[in-house]
């Protein structure tokens, strides 16, 4: 019996597709990685460290990463070492990874100072600890209607949340540590720039104010848009979004709460990112 979930779109579209087209010659460094995969693929692209990108839908996967991976984690990454290629997973430890393996390869996503370094981390762990499971617990939570006060809950811890990681941000960056892209904005961007699903699939959408309606937190909300612009404008992350139509059908098996990824059975059971 085929997974729930392995009807989703097979392959990038738009224009990941015409990148995961341009890196498909070998290279020592290989990314096996699905399409709505973005925050190893940004740091890649950001570092401009060359790479082949192997295409991989998590519900049927090849021979290739089994043989590297024999969990089939997706993303994997495929790491060249004295003796043989060896697998590396978890977004969070690829992207540490990519900063120290390849140092000379700007920009750099982490500070050099020590303490700033370590303060990076503790922001970028907010957002897989606390940001990205309230947005499922929202997205996941099924509402009886406009009324339910449990819904509205649930908007305000996910946006509570934003605003917490948002105070913490650089006061004019327009990134988080500053004027320069680094790993606590490339952890969090794919989640913001899908923030549309909520206008899709929830009464209310996001809930995120309009321009001069955010009360006695409007500049802690300006300051977000300006975040959001800066990160949505960057090329690697257009470069690695597909079309939207083909992430309808995955977000709305979460919005139905029929979604069986890891990520969606450990939301259920009130529990953080696995």
């Amino acid at each position: 019996m085929s997974h729930p979930d392995a009807a989703v779109h097979p392959e990038a579209s738009g224009l990941a597709k015409v990148l995961v087209d341009n890196h498909q010659a070998h290279q020592p460094l290989k990314l096996y990685s699905g399409w709505f995969f973005q925050r190893v693929w940004l740091a890649i692209e950001e570092k401009q460290i060359p790479y082949q990108y192997i295409e991989v839908n998590p519900y049927n996967k090849p021979q290739s990463l089994l043989s590297l991976n024999p969990r089939g984690l997706v993303p994997t990454l495929s790491c060249p070492t004295e003796t043989e290629n060896k697998p590396l997973y978890e977004s969070t430890v690829i992207l540490e990874y990519l900063e120290e393996a390849y140092p000379y390869h700007s920009p750099r996503l982490l500070p050099e100072d020590p303490y700033a370094r370590a303060h990076a981390r503790i922001w970028i762990d907010y957002v897989t600890s606390r940001i990205i499971p309230a947005f499922h617990r929202f997205l996941q939570y099924q509402s009886s209607g406009e009324s339910d006060s449990e819904l509205a809950t649930l908007r305000g811890e996910f946006l509570d949340k934003l605003k917490e990681w948002t105070r913490e941000m650089h006061p004019d960056g327009p990134y988080f540590l500053g004027e320069a892209i680094s790993l606590p904005d490339l952890v969090l961007a794919p989640w913001a720039i899908r923030l549309w699903v909520f206008d899709e699939f929830k009464h209310g959408g996001s809930g995120i104010p309009r321009d001069g309606e955010g009360g006695g937190d409007e500049d802690v909300w300006q300051r977000w848009k300006k975040w959001l612009d800066a990160v949505g404008g960057r090329k690697s992350v257009r470069e690695t979004m597909s079309e939207k139509e083909f992430y309808l059908p995955i977000y709305r098996r979460y919005a139905e709460d029929k979604a069986q990824s890891e990520l969606a059975k450990a939301t259920r059971k009130g529990r953080g990112v696995p």
